[in-house]
Order: structure tokens, then C-alpha cells, then sequence
């Protein structure tokens, strides 16, 4: 009776804590620094898929195809009951915290992601709300989550949890997949009681494993509408658990910052904090077969290039059965921390490229008054750039330490800015050389406004690279990694607009071709083309089809004077949904 009624007061204080933390005052900017700053500085994290997935290891589907490993009961579309035997045959002996945690580290990562649950409900801590646990239905029979939070604190990484929202195992978690309809029935499920038991879940990962860093939800997709998933309230349990926490933004809520997966933003993303998370191979979890391994070089230009935009980089390893991480991830997070041992100090803590473009193969962070420069491949003719105002005091390699030459003068054009020449360094390295260059002041940068110009036939093609974007909720995206393939997606608001700014070599007529997607359901909207010195094109937006099938749709003419100009595109009268998905305006001159 006494336990009974313990449990009864600690349930009305945790209660209490998450209703007092939903009611806080919100949070200033300077709280909001406070509180992140070890994220941002941090810019290097692993990502771990670890589960029962890593028995069969198999990446294809029920006709063969490709998919990930992770995901190995929906792709053979499997029964949860037939699933639950790999539980029985995961018992990783060779799994060593000490060993894991010493890899990122060496790796220069500076905290740990790791799938405390994935889609498939099985859970890799010990839990009191289930017996599909690692500790309770495997014959491992430990806490591998709870050995490398303590080895985590030792090695001085920053331990932090991915949690599923999605479960196919548990009997209240609905949708069910559509082919276990008949053997697990949805009627009696209730989804509200399944957030009681996420909530559960968090509680126990959030009292006892000390401090955590991430909360990184995954799986919300199926249910669009955040109260579905109560998710302000689960949002407002865990920082009264734990207030320094981060949250990512996959439980439908924005919170504390965004997380593009599998590609890098050209542009970096508009606002906010974000993280790219991405394989080293093709799929997440372990899978035998899969040894499409991306080279070191491509890994390490990658941080390089997230960390020009200022955001981190969430690197995925997927140990296997035996619970070890593969050689060839091992490798190549060996390259990178030995890249990172030398250069680190250009990655760790530092802000977003002042340049818009570099004219060279290579990329740009700051520091305070240092500006580092990430040299791809050295330029035959030397390395210079336009547009830094800042005076240079000194220049050296941070390999070797060697100063270099600096000139620094004025340029013949008045748009470009002063000029920066830097002499070679003796020592180059092959993924990316890093000169530091310290300046009077922090970096002021004044660059030309980027034009779009007329290619060889007159066609003049605007790129979403090359666009500026105006609103609250229209956001730049890529299909895939090509941004050859970017597009503007989530225009939901008809105030948000678009706008290029063009170069007209003579005054003339141009068809518009704009190229587009839009699902059945989301068509209708009413949209213009409009030049500030020309005339403009309206169109209303047509089904393609699908939210990612891409067609063109020439929908007028406009006369374009000779000169710069800025061409918009603008929603006039919205339908319903976002009103498409913009890839690309085509100025074609009319015969």
C-alpha cells in the first residue's frame, strides 16, 4: 500500500513538472545560446542504428530490391510474431562501450546518437514497460545503452538517444502495416495509451542514464497532426526532466532544430539550427551486402561543407549482430579524425562562410577574427578571392604551422571588393588544406549580387540555388544529393515569394516555362511570374501527378527590357495544402 501510494505522488509530480514546464515563460535568444552552444560547437557527432535488424542483415524487400536494413520487418512484410524470433539470437559479445566511444572520439566526434528503439519496437535499454528488450527477451541479458552513457561521461562525448515514435510491435501503436490486418486486428488499440507508454519510455531514458543531449525523434509521418501524438506535452515531460536537453524536429513540432537526411542544403537551410544525418553506405542498420561505402574524402568534404553552413554533422555507423562496428567504418572515421586532429580548429565552434560563392574548388568558416579557408584543389593560377574588407594581419597552413604571403588589394571592379591573394603552402593535403587567416576584426564580406545570365541559345534558366527566398514557411530542398535537383517546397503561406535577379543582354519577348509538382489534392492554386521592369505571366497550378513528379508548364509570355531586373514568383490566390513544389523558371525567347 505504501509503494502504491509512493508511486501515486511521484506520477502527480511528474505530472505537475511537465504541466509547470508547458506553462514556463518562453525562452530568450540568449537562453536559447545558452543552451545549445555545446551543440553547435560541437559540429561532429556519430549516429548509431543498432537493433535486432543486425540478425538477418538484409537490405532487400520481398522482391528482391534494394531498401535499408533497418526497416527488414516491413520489407519482407513480416508478422510481429515471426519477427520477435531474432530477439532470441541477438547476443553481441563482442559489443565493447569502451571500444565504440574511443572510435568516435578518435574520430574528433564530440557526441553519440544512438537508437534506444527503432520502428520495430524492440528496445536496446531495460525497461520496466516491456519484455521486447535486449535485457529481457535477448540473451545478452546487459544495458549496452547504459554502458555507453557511463563510458561516454569517461571519454568526455555528450550521450544522447533516438527514440521512434513509430512502433509495429506494440498493440496500441495504430496504423497497422497492411498486411498483418487479419493476425493483429486495430480494434481495441488505442493510440493515446501508446503515448502513455512512450512517455514511460522517455521517463526511464531520461532519469537513468545521467545527463542527455538529444532527444532525436524519428517516425512521426503517419501522424500529421502534432496532438495526435500529444507532442507538446511529451516535449514540455522531457525538459522538465531534463531542461539543458535538445530536441530534434520529428515529433511534428519545430523545437530546437531541423534535420535534412541523406543530403547537404546548397544554400544551408534559411533559419535555425539544422543537422545533417547520413550513412557512410547505403542503409542504416548492418546489412552483410551493402558495400557501397563512400570514400573518406567525400566524408570529410562533407563536415567541411555543413559546417560552412553552420550546422553539424550526425555520421551513421550501423554495428552487427556481434555488435561490432564494421572495419570500413572504422577506417574512414580513422582518415577523418586524423584530418581533424590537425585541422579541428576550423570545424569545432566556428560560424557559417561570410561568402556567398568561392571562385575556387573549396570552402569557408569563421571564428572570432579568423576566417579559415578549406582548399579542395589548389588553383594552377593561385589562390585568390574578392570581397573580404577586413584587413589581413597574418596568414599560416594549419598543417605545419607555415605563415604565408598575403596581398591584399583593391579590385578593378566595383562590385567585386577589395582582393586577397594567398601564396602555396609547401604542404597540401589531398582531401583539403586549411589556411587560417587572422584578421584585424571580425570578417567583413561585400560580394556582387548574384546574377542569373543568358546561356549560349538566349535561354535564361533560374536555379533555386541562385534564388532569394522571402517568408516564414517556403523552404529550399533537394531531391536526393544533386542539388541539380533542388526545389522550394512547403509554400503554404501566399505571402512567402520568390525572386532571381537577371541579366537581359537585349529587350525582347520570353515564353515562361515553369517546372513543378504537385499532388491531385494540393491543385488550383493561382500564381504569377512578374518581372519589376517587364510585364508578368499567370498560371494555376496543375496536378503532376505527385508531390516529387516534376513537369514543365509554359504559361504565358512576358516583354523584358534590356538590363538587370528581379523576376518573382508569387502564389496570388492559394488553394489548399502548400501550392507547389518549385524546381525551376525557364525564360525562353519567343520566336
Amino acid at each position: 500500500m505504501v509503494k502504491s501510494r509512493l508511486l501515486v505522488v511521484a506520477s502527480a509530480l511528474l505530472a505537475f513538472a511537465s504541466f509547470a514546464a508547458a506553462q514556463a515563460p518562453p525562452e530568450t535568444k540568449q537562453q536559447f545560446q545558452a543552451r545549445t552552444r555545446w551543440w553547435r560547437e560541437a559540429r561532429f557527432g556519430m549516429f548509431i542504428h543498432w537493433g535486432i535488424y543486425a540478425v538477418p542483415a538484409d537490405d532487400t524487400d520481398v522482391d528482391g530490391k534494394h531498401r535499408i536494413a533497418e526497416w527488414f520487418l516491413s520489407n519482407k512484410q513480416m508478422q510481429v510474431k515471426d519477427y520477435e524470433k531474432f530477439a532470441a539470437q541477438f547476443n553481441p559479445l563482442e559489443f565493447d562501450a569502451r571500444r565504440w566511444v574511443q572510435i568516435a572520439k578518435d574520430a574528433g566526434m564530440k557526441y553519440m546518437v544512438i537508437t534506444s528503439k527503432h520502428h520495430d519496437g524492440f528496445c536496446m535499454f531495460d525497461t520496466r514497460l516491456t519484455d521486447y528488450s535486449i535485457v529481457k527477451a535477448a540473451p545478452f541479458k546487459r544495458d549496452p545503452l547504459k554502458e555507453l552513457a557511463e563510458e561516454c561521461r569517461k571519454q568526455g562525448l555528450v550521450f544522447c538517444f533516438y527514440h521512434s515514435i513509430m512502433d509495429w510491435h506494440h498493440p496500441d501503436y495504430l496504423p497497422r502495416r497492411p498486411w498483418e490486418k487479419e493476425a493483429r486486428p486495430a480494434a481495441g488499440a488505442d493510440l493515446n495509451r501508446y503515448i502513455d507508454y512512450m512517455k514511460g519510455q522517455l521517463r526511464e531514458l531520461l532519469t537513468n542514464y545521467g545527463r542527455i543531449g538529444v532527444v532525436w525523434f524519428d517516425g512521426d509521418w503517419e501522424h500529421k497532426d502534432p496532438a495526435e501524438l500529444r507532442s507538446t506535452e511529451v516535449n514540455a515531460m522531457i525538459r522538465s526532466l531534463q531542461p539543458g536537453i535538445l530536441i530534434n524536429n520529428r515529433n511534428r513540432l519545430p523545437e530546437d532544430f531541423a534535420t535534412p537526411e541523406q543530403y547537404i542544403p546548397s544554400k544551408g537551410l534559411p533559419a535555425g539550427l539544422w543537422e545533417t544525418c547520413m550513412t557512410m553506405n547505403d542503409t542504416w542498420g548492418y546489412a552483410k551486402r551493402d558495400n557501397n561505402w563512400k570514400p573518406a574524402e567525400t566524408l570529410l568534404r562533407n563536415l567541411i561543407d555543413i559546417a560552412s553552413k553552420g550546422a553539424n554533422f550526425l555520421l551513421n555507423v550501423g554495428p552487427t549482430a556481434q555488435g561490432v562496428i564494421p572495419e570500413a567504418s572504422v577506417e574512414r572515421l580513422g582518415r577523418m579524425g586524423r584530418w581533424m586532429k590537425v585541422n579541428g580548429e576550423s570545424i569545432y565552434a566556428t560560424s557559417r562562410s561570410p561568402f556567398r560563392r568561392l571562385p575556387f574548388s573549396g570552402r569557408a568558416t569563421t571564428k572570432g577574427d579568423r576566417l579559415y579557408l578549406h582548399v579542395f584543389e589548389w588553383p594552377a593560377e593561385g589562390l585568390r578571392f574578392n570581397g573580404l574588407e577586413t584587413k589581413v594581419v597574418a596568414a599560416r597552413a594549419l598543417d605545419g604551422g607555415e605563415s604565408l604571403t598575403i596581398t591584399q588589394t583593391p579590385s578593378k571592379d566595383p562590385e567585386s571588393g577589395p582582393g586577397v591573394s594567398v601564396s602555396k603552402p609547401a604542404r597540401l593535403d589531398p582531401i583539403a588544406t586549411v589556411v587560417e587567416l587572422r584578421l584585424a576584426g571580425p570578417p567583413k564580406v561585400v560580394e556582387p549580387p548574384l546574377v542569373s545570365r543568358p546561356e549560349s541559345d538566349g535561354r535564361l534558366v533560374l536555379a533555386p540555388a541562385d534564388a532569394e527566398v522571402t517568408g516564414e514557411t517556403l523552404r529550399y530542398d533537394v531531391a536526393g544529393t544533386d542539388d541539380k535537383n533542388a526545389f522550394f517546397r512547403n509554400w503554404t503561406n501566399a505571402a512567402d515569394y520568390v525572386t532571381w535577379l537577371i541579366e537581359v543582354p537585349r529587350a525582347g519577348r520570353y515564353k515562361v516555362e515553369v517546372t513543378y509538382a504537385c499532388p491531385p489534392e494540393n491543385a488550383g492554386s493561382k500564381f504569377v511570374v512578374a518581372s519589376g521592369k517587364g510585364g508578368q505571366a499567370a498560371g494555376t497550378v496543375k496536378s503532376t501527378g505527385s508531390q516529387r513528379d516534376f513537369k514543365p508548364d509554359v504559361i504565358g509570355t512576358v516583354d523584358l527590357p534590356a538590363g538587370r531586373q528581379t523576376v518573382a514568383v508569387r502564389i496570388t490566390s492559394p488553394a489548399k495544402g502548400p501550392a507547389m513544389n518549385l524546381r525551376q523558371v525557364a525564360l525562353l525567347p519567343a520566336k
